[in-house]
């Protein structure tokens, strides 16, 4: 083991004791490189971060343009930052009018825990409801409105007052009630191994949400910014959440998370207590440069229009007798298999074959799929054969 390997293994903190460990040297377009200049066909973008590939060259740009005028110069919210009103007129673009303030952060997960803090302070409840098989990060009230219980045992006692109900089962929309503050819905959820909600359920969801005076939060940090062929997920169901949250692809390729909502909900943050939620380095200016010009990328250059086609030709490709299901809603694609066994020998092996998939932490017999938005045919020819060969 040489000094680099040994500072990874033993001094970076890791998150499982078999991590992939590829030694990065660089990445471009659809392709991670090794120390040795082999490719790698990233075939999960950094788990719905790069949609829009590797080095793209707006998003450079303007990271560059950026570091030389300032970096971080004070706490969020107490200087006007030109970067920062870019990147909220970009959102201003492609949302309803009526999510309009913006709270910009360092991740998903911070973008949840403020969503849960706004829900409470505006309702005065404190009653959580969640789904199961939800999954909205790691840190503590994030976790507390994620489903997966084996992850959360450790960490107990976590928030109090949460409950969980079951995707598109009608009954368990009576658990809403005037004591509950919001609920907490994954438009498309990601780690349940991409599970599709009903589009009638969706709208009794977000009536019977008005009808208690529910707060209605949708996770979009995954299944938002294209990925499923719309800028939002929630756009597919004709209706729209009272709460928004974002992240990973929004800062196209740079940490981000925003919590986004109406300016009179916001400006419950300012006062009673004022300072009601803060952070250091939310809203930094070259991420929110970078977040700027990877929403203007896509736009101007119609990325969405392509999406459901790139998504068919994956479905229409990936045919074979040791695949169960293929989930998917756009570019967000579960693909299950027989057993647990077998999906880590197939991401193991496409790993061998210069072909990088991904598993779900909650969906063992199943792993995902979610090529960046700019990938191209051939690309996705290549994927799908290298999967088909080794099953």
């Amino acid at each position: 083991m040489n000094k680099e390997q040994n500072t990874f293994r033993n001094h970076l903190a890791q998150t499982t004791p078999f991590p992939f460990g590829i030694k990065v040297k660089y990445a471009k377009g659809s392709y991670i490189y090794d120390e040795n200049d082999q490719a790698y066909l990233d075939f999960i973008s950094g788990i719905g971060v790069s949609s829009l590939g590797h080095g793209n060259e707006a998003v450079n740009s303007a990271i560059k343009n950026q570091v030389d005028k300032h970096l971080h110069v004070m706490v969020y919210g107490e200087f006007e930052q030109e970067a920062q009103n870019q990147l909220a007129e970009e959102l201003m673009l492609v949302l309803p009018p009526e999510l309009d303030a913006f709270y910009f952060v360092n991740s998903g997960t911070e973008a949840n825990e403020a969503a849960l803090k706004l829900a409470k302070r505006a309702t005065g409840r404190t009653e959580l409801i969640a789904f199961k098989g939800s999954y909205h990060g790691s840190t503590h009230g994030s976790l507390s409105v994620s489903y997966n219980e084996i992850k959360k045992i450790p960490f107990r006692p976590l928030l109090p007052d949460v409950s969980f109900i079951q995707l598109n089962f009608w009954d368990d929309l009576e658990k809403i009630t005037k004591k509950t503050a919001a609920v907490i819905l994954e438009t498309i959820q990601g780690d349940a191994g991409v599970r599709i909600p009903n589009e009638l359920y969706l709208k009794a969801l977000s009536k019977k949400c008005k009808e208690t005076g529910t707060l209605l939060i949708l996770d979009e940090i995954q299944c938002g910014m294209g990925r499923t062929g719309k800028m939002w997920a929630f756009e597919h169901y004709g209706i729209q959440p009272d709460i928004l949250t974002s992240g990973k692809a929004l800062g196209a390729g740079m940490p981000i998370g925003a919590l986004i909502c109406s300016r009179q909900l916001m400006a419950k943050f300012s006062y009673n207590p004022m300072l009601g939620h803060i952070t250091t380095f939310g809203g930094h200016p070259v991420v929110c440069a970078a977040a700027a010009a990877g929403l203007k990328f896509t736009r101007e250059n119609h990325l969405l229009e392509s999406v459901q086609s790139k998504a068919e030709l994956i479905h229409q490709l990936l045919v074979h007798e040791k695949i169960k299901e293929v989930r998917h809603k756009g570019l967000m694609f579960a693909i299950e298999l027989e057993s647990e066994e077998k999906v880590k020998e197939i991401v193991l092996k496409s790993l061998e074959n210069g072909l990088i998939l991904f598993w779900f932490l909650s969906t063992p017999n199943a792993f995902r799929l979610a090529p960046p938005l700019t990938i191209s045919e051939e690309e996705i020819r290549k994927a799908c054969q290298i999967i088909l060969d080794l099953l």
